[in-house]
């Protein structure tokens, strides 16, 4: 189930599936460990013997945000009960504190008591063994903890604080949880539990006919008890209110800090430009972590997750954010790539959000010999993420560290991992991490990394680096042109296998279509003028197109990752928001005319238009439904839709000057 609601504040994230259940709860650090991640966290109603869970299938729910704002905006309604919500949720920026006004609407033309139930499922630091789950008497709240974790609920209705509450096990020994405790109306009072345990809590409200009131809710998080009773304390003195409006003026501002003009763009495609922006800030740690996704449904299949730093996907993320002035989330992942990159000059495939090596199904050793386990272009992109930050800021002081710490060390490693035969880069993955093997999407990131390298050697002074970077760039640009063209499919392939053969070495071509293609022209290899690139990328758009009515592009020709199809020829694969976009951009680099750009524009409305209700944006989507497939939000689909909106914005206005 994707995460249709997500919010956070570089501390604190909380991301909700699409039935208002909470479901992962990231903090101190985001992306390290998750106190849900997998159950859910519920909301419960009771009136006169009748309950019902707000995930139950009688509520119809409209799940969105706030216009320009991280406070959610969700419209909840139950026939059955008669019972209207609009649920506004928040983590405040400053304090870590979540936030949640429920305004229960009574439709019934009578007088109503109501018992409203919210369920805390946590498991801290990702596992239930030894979490406590105890009232607390100085805040009047229920407080779970273990260890440095500290998560401290309560609330208000009608001036009054919890009505009921319980503590118990769960998941052990046949016990459910208390939330089936909740069921029957009443909470049994145990003020303290341990082990696998749960809490849940209520609030009563009265409503007369046709009224409307609200409960607020929060939840302090901090690392000392003392913390969370002076969060909560904060809360009762500067009132809920305030702090949700605060947060709601914060995230505007902070969107809204360049006069955006969005020139002939529709307002869903502007909207979700903006809400993109705040959907990536919550995804990036306040330490420069920034993490590929947070949803831990993923789990149920591969026991693994999303929620670590993909060095590439990361330099993208970044790249983007300079791109329109958003700058303090990558000057923050470049301190935190210099604690990332090995001796060796390389970065692995992926990193925890603290830094530390993450999770690889990469062997190091193959065939008897040893290898690296990389991809390559996650190395050679810091070091274009790093120039591209230059261009745009010019802040020569700040990264000159970075030029010795972390440019120069990667700029050494990718002239020097080259076979020195061909002058191609040795083999490593691909940016898919399924093949490994010399891919042109990756030779172009190595050929843009050692040109970005020769770019700081020669602003830092550093003569002799740039001068072999800058060759080492022209004879991997060569390679490519002698090893990864077919001049007899007039087209660029997607890469070449090293294969030994009867004591010669030879390179076998990879004839696939590959959507990764678009990186001859992105990275800056080759022209957009260049009609071999013309002819790929013509072969890429004719043939990855999926031709159902969703249509977007697929990866590569028989991708294999969520298939919804064996029809290979019109379903190719599941459409990607990355790969169409990339198809976007190449409309948008080889546009002469204004008139140009409609296809690029229709991209972009096509992304708006299969986002998912609230303005997420999953990995993919279903090629028949258009349902989203894979983890959601992927921090990389934002990323690159806001770049693409900012290639359109520039050539516009390029084309339309005189």
């Amino acid at each position: 189930m994707p995460r249709i609601l997500v919010l956070g504040n570089g501390n604190v994230l909380i991301n909700f599936d699409e039935k208002l259940n909470l479901r992962d709860l990231y903090f101190p650090v985001i992306g390290l460990d998750n106190h849900v991640g997998g159950p859910h966290c519920r909301i419960g109603f009771w009136d006169e013997g009748v309950f019902s869970w707000l995930g139950e299938e009688s509520w119809q729910r409209r799940l969105r945000y706030r216009e320009d704002s991280l406070v959610t905006m969700a419209q909840v309604v139950n026939d059955r009960l008669g019972l209207e919500l609009l649920i506004s949720d928040a983590v405040h920026p400053r304090y870590d504190l979540f936030i949640r006004r429920m305004r229960i609407r009574n439709r019934k033309s009578w007088r109503r008591k109501l018992r409203i139930f919210f369920s805390h499922d946590f498991s801290i630091s990702g596992t239930e063994i030894g979490d406590t789950a105890l009232v607390d008497p100085v805040s009047r709240g229920v407080c779970h903890y273990k260890r440095s974790i500290y998560l401290l609920a309560n609330g208000l209705a009608q001036g009054k604080g919890i009505f009921q509450y319980a503590t118990g096990r769960k998941r052990f020994g046949g016990a459910e949880g208390t939330w089936r405790d909740a069921e029957d109306g009443w909470l049994e009072g145990n003020p303290i539990d341990h082990g696998s345990v749960d809490s849940t809590i209520s609030f009563e409200l009265c409503l007369e006919a046709k009224e409307e009131e609200n409960l607020w809710y929060w939840i302090a998080l901090g690392d000392r008890l003392q913390v969370v009773r002076q969060l909560n304390s904060l809360v009762l003195d500067r009132g809920p209110e305030h702090l949700l409006q605060e947060t709601d003026n914060y995230w505007k501002n902070w969107v809204n800090r360049h006069d955006w003009n969005f020139g002939d763009l529709p307002e869903k495609v502007s909207r979700l430009f903006k809400l993109s922006l705040l959907i990536i800030r919550t995804q990036c740690d306040n330490r420069g972590a920034i993490l590929a996704a947070t949803d831990s449904d993923v789990l149920a299949t591969a026991r693994d997750h999303y929620s670590y730093i993909w060095p590439r996907d990361a330099a993208l993320v970044a790249m983007a954010l300079d791109r329109v002035g958003f700058p303090e989330v990558p000057q923050s992942f470049f301190r935190l790539a210099v604690k990332m990159l090995t001796e060796g000059g390389f970065n692995l495939q992926r990193y925890n959000a603290d830094g530390t090596q993450g999770s690889s199904w990469y062997p190091l050793i193959r065939d008897d010999e040893e290898q690296l386990p990389i991809q390559e272009d996650e190395s050679a992109l810091i070091n274009c993420a790093l120039w591209y930050h230059y261009r745009q800021y010019r802040d020569y002081e700040a990264l000159a560290p970075f030029y010795w710490d972390l440019v120069k060390k990667i700029g050494d490693f990718l002239n020097q991992f080259r076979d020195p035969a061909t002058k191609l880069p040795l083999p490593s993955y691909d940016l898919w991490e399924e093949r490994r093997g010399i891919f042109s999407f990756t030779v172009a990131t190595v050929y843009a990394g050692l040109l970005a390298a020769a770019n700081f050697g020669e602003l830092f002074g550093d003569g002799k680096s740039a001068a072999a970077y800058r060759q080492g760039a022209r004879e991997v640009r060569e390679a490519m042109e002698r090893f990864l063209y077919d001049g007899k499919i007039g087209r660029f392939l997607r890469g070449v296998y090293p294969r030994r053969r009867n004591s010669r070495m030879e390179l076998v071509p990879d004839f696939t279509l590959d959507a990764s293609l678009y990186g001859l022209f992105a990275f800056g290899a080759f022209s957009t003028d260049d009609p071999r690139v013309e002819r790929t990328m013509t072969a890429v758009e004719e043939s990855l197109r999926v031709k159902t009515g969703i249509g977007g592009i697929a990866r590569y020709t028989g991708d294999w990752y969520f298939r919804m199809s064996e029809d290979i020829e019109s379903v190719p694969g599941s459409p990607w928001f990355i790969t169409t976009l990339w198809l976007a951009d190449w409309y948008i680099a080889r546009a002469r005319t204004r008139d140009d750009l409609a296809s690029a524009r229709k991209v972009l409305e096509w992304v708006a238009d299969h986002a998912m209700e609230s303005g997420v944006l999953s990995e993919q989507i279903h090629p028949y439904t258009g349902e989203p497939l894979s983890v959601a939000p992927l921090t990389w689909s934002h990323s690159t839709f806001v770049m693409t909106v900012a290639n359109y914005l520039e050539k516009l206005q390029a084309l339309s000057t005189p």
